[in-house]
């Protein structure tokens, strides 16, 4: 009779060491995913990555992205789009995914669920087809901010096809785009994800040295304006978001091309 204390002390012992051991596993693997999303590529440079203001900056293997915590989606993704990198090939859509390399933790794709708004791409799988892996890497959901459905498949839709032809005409183009992320936001789900009442698009073409850039700002619905109508300066979108967009380009070439909203240099 006296074992009986014994047996279930040792018992609660090995649950105690199974669970500890399960939750190193645990915490190695995420130490790991951290790790891997945060080291920078060595071609970041030459991309001109814009500045973070949340300082926490991270790099997928086809896209980086600065993500913001207080508004749970990324307040800017970049990505190179090069003529090799578009496809007409249709790839399976793969689930949402929480992105692991948040280290503040990625909001969770539930938050969206009957929220009334699509899970909007910041860098479009369609800029992503070329292999599965580049695809399926869209849908880490530090890559989704909520849209409303006819934007999403609108006008939005319809700027980033434009993005598409310049990159095949321009022989690539880089992108930055993402929400104004500004205080009083409505938010959807238990993770508080603000709806952005604008999105930008930002393109830089470096063709042969020779830069040209290009800012766009919609209001969150849809629109059946021409695209031209939706370009403001870089400068603008700056004033708007607090972010340096190219902080590498030489400061005489980056002041004179961010505060002009000319797209005369871009076949529409």
């Amino acid at each position: 009779m006296k074992r009986k204390p014994i047996y279930t002390i040792l018992a609660i012992i090995i649950v105690i060491g199974i669970y500890s051991y399960e939750h190193f596993l645990n915490s190695e693997e995420k130490a790991e995913i951290v790790s891997e999303g945060q080291t920078v590529k060595e071609s970041t440079n030459e991309y001109f990555l814009p500045t973070s203001t949340t300082n926490q900056i991270i790099h997928h293997q086809n896209y980086s992205l600065s993500y913001n915590e207080a508004h749970e989606q990324a307040e800017w993704v970049a990505y190179e789009l090069k003529t090799s990198h578009l496809s007409s090939t249709n790839r399976k859509r793969p689930y949402f995914e929480i992105d692991g390399a948040v280290k503040t933790g990625a909001a969770h794709w539930r938050n969206y669920k009957k929220s009334g708004y699509d899970k909007g791409h910041l860098c479009p799988a369609g800029d992503r087809r070329f292999t599965k892996e580049a695809h399926d890497e869209t849908f880490l959901t530090s890559n989704i901010t909520p849209q409303e459905h006819k934007f999403n498949a609108g006008v939005w839709n319809r700027l980033e096809q434009k993005v598409r032809y310049w990159a095949k005409k321009n022989n690539g183009v880089f992108v930055v785009t993402g929400g104004v992320l500004e205080s009083n936001l409505k938010s959807i789900g238990d993770e508080n994800v603000s709806v952005p009442n604008q999105f930008y698009k930002v393109i830089l073409d470096n063709t042969n040295g020779d830069v040209k850039m290009i800012a766009f700002l919609m209001n969150h619905k849809d629109s059946n304006l021409p695209l031209y109508k939706f370009v403001v300066s870089v400068d603008e979108v700056e004033g708007l978001t607090g972010i340096d967009f190219f902080p590498e380009l030489e400061d005489n070439i980056e002041n004179k091309l961010e505060a002009s909203s000319s797209y005369k240099r871009w076949s529409f």
